[in-house]
């Protein structure tokens, strides 16, 4: 195939994949978004293979239909309340993917003269490094988001020296390979090495922090799949691996600015109480007022407007569609249902959206935190659902708690607000809520999905 005719193909696919980006950036052009990105890497997928000509095809099918089959499999059975752990597994296999390739790519040409391979080498100790830091931290945060192990911080005595050690080591392998590039044991030694840092580096993160994680892991992987472009001299994956890259960069930072913490704190800090916070004896000491299903119902009779504020404590008790069921029951008494999300609202960016829009409720019911602030004030009732650092009224009045500063939703200012909780524990972190005690706060003690089907048949009786 001409070489001209390969260059156009992979040019066709880049803009598809811009396109593709464009559309999912919005929930009403988000399906066909995916399907031109879709369409795109098969173009992409079809044109490599016409063009290397070499390749075994039964293998390449063989692996295509297993694939397939696995992806067929997991996006039919899989829950909304576990994408953010399928998220994570895919970031995971892009970066072991492109670890994969640059290591056989790096063995096929091991016989090559050096001089000539500096920039693949290069290359390939970078996409070695940052696919397998990518493959490994994405298998932890997939054990957090899981349960499979600890979802809070894990901390390892010295771990910062631990990592920084760790880190030189795997630089000066990196070298060693650049110099040497016949030495390819070396490599599976790098990706040795970059194992152990890849699951330092995500396991004293807690599972609260798993936005910015995701999206950075999924930034990881573009980059990895970049510098496996530049191993194989391939156009369309150097600018695929570019796109998702810098995307994921940009929302990494969208995510710290939500949360108003650099990346850096994320990555290397804890979030956790000051020395001289507040005990919760002193914030909740007889002052915490319980209610339950019948006398919600009743606030609703007069209520003209409802702000719903959804939280990972929805997703855990999978509440999405009794949140429904309870939002078409008051909008058909008139009453206005609106919903304000917090953009770290869950384990993953966009979390409360995709729940939401698996319960049908229309995405221009989905207002931004900004916009919700502004008229927050008018709302009767703010119907608060598992969540709590993202409503803590501390980040606006006290400097000294972790979350200073930290944009919230400003729940406090409604009427009245109802909280569903399981009970008073704290956030991540780890501190208590003023909201919970405050005068114009009820808090209603239950499962989310178990306190929303009560008030449904409240309602329905009221």
């Amino acid at each position: 195939m001409s070489s001209y005719i390969i260059n156009i193909a992979y040019l066709i696919a880049s803009v598809l994949f811009i396109l593709g980006l464009k559309g999912l950036a919005h929930p009403r052009t988000a399906v066909r978004g995916n399907l031109t990105g879709a369409v795109g890497m098969l173009i992409a997928v079809v044109v490599t293979l016409w063009h290397r000509q070499i390749i075994s095809y039964e293998l390449i099918i063989a692996g295509a239909v297993v694939g397939s089959l696995i992806g067929a499999t997991l996006a039919i059975k899989i829950q909304m309340t576990a994408m953010p752990q399928l998220v994570a597994l895919f970031n995971g296999f892009g970066g072991g993917a492109s670890v994969l390739v640059a290591g056989a790519a790096l063995v096929e040409s091991s016989g090559m003269i050096a001089a000539s391979m500096t920039q693949t080498t290069i290359a390939t100790v970078a996409s070695g490094i940052i696919g397998t830091v990518t493959f490994w931290g994405s298998l932890v945060a997939f054990g957090k988001l899981q349960d499979i192990m600890p979802s809070g911080a894990i901390l390892i005595p010295g771990r910062h020296f631990l990592n920084a050690l760790i880190g030189a080591v795997a630089i000066v392998l990196g070298v060693l390979i650049v110099m040497n590039p016949e030495a390819t044991t070396m490599y599976w030694i790098l990706v040795a090495v970059s194992s152990v840092l890849g699951v330092l580096l995500v396991i004293p993160i807690g599972g609260a922090d798993m936005p910015v994680v995701i999206a950075l892991l999924n930034s990881y992987s573009g980059l990895a799949a970049a510098a496996t472009g530049f191993v194989l001299s391939n156009n369309v994956l150097i600018i695929a691996g570019s796109l998702v890259g810098a995307s994921g960069l940009i929302l990494t930072n969208i995510m710290c600015k939500a949360m108003n913490r650099s990346l850096t704190n994320v990555l290397f800090g804890v979030l956790g109480p000051s020395d001289e916070a507040t005990t919760a004896d002193e914030i909740y000491g007889g002052k915490v007022k319980s209610t339950s299903a019948d006398e919600v119902a009743m606030l609703f009779d007069t209520a003209k407007r409802v702000t719903i504020v959804p939280g990972y404590g929805m997703a855990v008790s999978q509440a999405q569609h009794a949140v429904r069921d309870l939002t078409n029951l008051l909008e058909s008494r008139g009453i206005e249902v609106d919903f304000a999300i917090h953009p770290v609202a869950g384990r993953m960016p966009g979390h409360m959206n995709v729940l939401l829009a698996e319960a049908n409720i229309p995405y221009d019911k989905l207002k931004e935190m900004d916009e919700v602030n502004s008229t927050i004030e008018q709302s009767d009732v703010a119907l608060v659902i598992g969540a709590n650092d993202v409503v803590n009224p501390v980040a606006r009045t006290d400097p000294k708690s972790p979350i200073a500063g930290m944009p919230i939703i400003d729940v406090d200012k409604a009427r009245t607000v109802v909280v569903i909780k399981r009970s008073l524990s704290p956030g991540f972190a780890g501190i208590p809520n003023p909201l919970f005690a405050a005068d114009n706060t009820l808090m209603f003690f239950a499962d989310g999905k178990k306190a929303f089907i009560e008030l449904v048949e409240a309602v329905k009786e009221s």
